[in-house]
């Protein structure tokens, strides 16, 4: 009998120690949860704001073109061409 109480022992023994392990595992991968939110929610306000500063970065680019020497003024007219396209179809867009 005793060798029987004894592994019945060392078996809740291990049991235990897994049981454990996998509360701490549990732990660990709530924080590690909590983490990448937070670093995706880091990301994304990081790619709005680049995405901002290259908006804005065109827009100064055009305006640099516009007041520009007469290098730029080639390029100025391909802009404004192409504004104008972009409009001419959303109109089209819109009047279908």
């Amino acid at each position: 009998m005793s060798n029987i109480e004894t592994i019945v022992d060392s078996i809740e023994n291990r049991i235990s120690k897994v049981l454990h392990k996998l509360e701490v595992l549990k732990q660990t991968n709530a924080k590690l949860s909590a983490e990448l939110s937070i670093s995706q929610q880091k990301l994304s306000q990081q790619e709005e704001q680049i995405a901002s500063w290259e908006e804005k970065y065109e827009t100064l680019k055009f305006a640099n073109s516009i007041l520009g020497s007469d290098e730029s003024k080639k390029e100025t007219k391909l802009k404004i061409n192409a504004l104008i396209r972009e409009i001419d179809y959303c109109i089209s867009q819109l009047s279908e």
